[in-house]
This record gives C-alpha cells, sequence and structure tokens, in this order.
C-alpha cells in the first residue's frame, strides 16, 4: 500500500491550496481550480484517513513512540473514517500497554470494541486485550467473559490463535491452583489434631 509521508502531504497540501488561492485572486477560479481541487483532496483525505496507516508501520517495527508521535499529528479521532477510528484507538491501546498505562490502554481498547472493526481477527484481538487487562487486575470474571466473547469468533490468524489458547491454558491453571487450594484449607479446617476432651463425670 502505497503511504504519502505526512510531512510532504502537508507540504502538498499548503502548496496546493495556498497556490490555488493566489491564482484565483490574480486569474480567477477558472484557472484555479485543478490546484484547489487536489488541496481539498489531500486535506480531506488527511482528515478521514488520520496518520494510521504510517503509525501502524512504526508499530510493526516496534518503535513505539514513533507511533505515538505519528498518532498525535491526526488532527481528531472523532473526524476519521470509522475503520480507520477504531485502528487509531487500537494502537493507542496498544502502545500504553506498552508504556504500562492499563487503564488508559482498556479505555482506548473499549472505544474500539463499540466501532465497526474490519474483520473478527479484530475483534478477537481487542477482546483478548481486555481479557489480558482485566486478569492482571485480578478481575477474573470480566477477564473470563471477554475470553468466552472472544472464542466465539472465527479466528483465522495463527499468532491471534495462539495467544488465545496460552490465555486459556492460564486460566485453566488458575482453576486448578484455586481447587488445590481449596482443597488445602478444608484438609486444615478437617485435619485432626489435639487431644480429644473427655466428658466431665457427674
Amino acid at each position: 500500500m502505497f503511504i504519502i509521508n505526512i510531512y510532504l502531504k502537508f507540504a502538498l497540501i499548503a502548496v496546493f491550496l495556498g497556490g490555488g488561492i493566489v491564482l484565483t485572486f490574480i486569474y480567477g477560479l477558472v484557472w484555479s481550480w485543478p490546484l484547489l481541487l487536489v488541496g481539498i483532496l489531500l486535506l480531506v483525505s488527511y482528515v478521514m484517513l488520520g496518520t494510521v496507516a504510517s503509525a501502524a508501520n512504526m508499530i510493526q517495527t516496534l518503535d513505539f513512540e514513533g507511533a505515538r508521535k505519528r498518532l498525535n499529528l491526526t488532527l481528531t479521532p472523532k473526524l476519521l473514517y470509522v475503520t480507520n477510528r477504531a485502528f487509531y484507538y487500537i494502537m493507542n491501546g496498544s502502545i500504553m500497554m506498552n508504556t504500562g498505562d492499563t487503564t488508559g490502554a482498556e479505555d482506548e481498547f473499549n472505544k474500539a470494541l463499540n466501532l465497526k472493526l474490519p474483520t473478527e481477527n479484530e475483534k478477537g484481538m481487542v477482546l483478548l486485550q481486555l481479557a489480558n487487562i482485566n486478569a492482571s487486575k485480578n478481575k477474573w470474571s470480566a477477564a473470563k467473559n471477554y475470553f468466552r466473547e472472544a472464542k466465539k469468533l472465527k479466528i483465522t490468524e495463527g499468532q491471534l490463535k495462539e495467544q488465545m489458547q496460552q490465555f486459556e491454558k492460564a486460566l485453566t491453571n488458575r482453576g486448578q491452583m484455586k481447587a488445590t487450594q481449596g482443597m488445602g484449607r478444608k484438609g486444615q479446617q478437617m485435619r485432626p489434631g489435639g487431644k480429644r476432651r473427655r466428658p466431665k463425670m457427674r
């Protein structure tokens, strides 16, 4: 996919819109409309697509700080095309997870979940991230609910399938550990010990 460098796009918007406005004053709209049209199209693409594509490339190379700065160049996520808006929140959440801000990441992932995600793989990834966040906070009931929703989806991405299997093992191991601990507590309560007190003779 061809991606125009965001700084080059800013320069082109300034050149075409600025040049079109100048030509409009000098020669009229007849001569300036092609420049204005190109400038407007570039501006609209920036507003609706933002910097999501270039930020995604940076995340793939694990340049989270660069991705954060690139996402910050988006005018506002509210004006983004709905799919790009969802990816904006997903990437922002991933960056926050990398910096340890799980509360902020949870908020971003929930925003993405409420939007139209392109495939069930993306939805499954968001649900798994939310399950992981809640598990890290010992909110196991919420974590299980998110994971249960993720398992209902048709996941085709191999890496995501593997991550879900690992999370399911963690849930299973935790359940076995709780059962063992419960049996241990019962054993402690039922364990015979000490001398039996003989009833008083009257």
